[in-house]
């Protein structure tokens, strides 16, 4: 999708965050097409590298992330639009700003992500 309106990347906002607060696996990877890149430092501490490939494979990387924190929660800041991205601030469990940043193919589904942390 080339253009968001701010009603539509508001709504995947919270529905991408519902998702994870409700820690459906499957509904978190339903917004991913099935060879998402994933680029995220978190990712390089857990795996060794910060590049996830796959959606099966961020499906093996965030269900050990979620079984590991129980407690883990974003609650939303604000949503950026940008040519054919979304970006999400947020805020998780520890307070911690988190910035998700999604490119997007013609039909919504994200094609490559990008976790930032302060």
């Amino acid at each position: 999708m080339e253009n968001w309106s701010r009603s539509d990347a508001e709504a995947y906002a919270t529905n991408w965050i519902d998702a994870w607060n409700r820690h459906d696996i499957d509904a978190i990877l339903s917004h991913y097409v099935d060879d998402v890149v994933f680029l995220s430092p978190v990712a390089a501490q857990r795996v060794g590298h910060g590049r996830v490939i796959g959606r099966e494979a961020l499906r093996s990387y965030w269900s050990a992330g979620l079984a590991a924190q129980p407690q883990l929660r974003f609650e939303l800041d604000t949503v950026l639009i940008g040519f054919e991205t979304v970006t999400i601030y947020c805020r998780n469990h520890r307070k911690q700003s988190v910035a998700e940043t999604f490119e997007f193919n013609e039909s919504g589904k994200v094609v490559r992500a990008y976790a930032c942390y302060r």
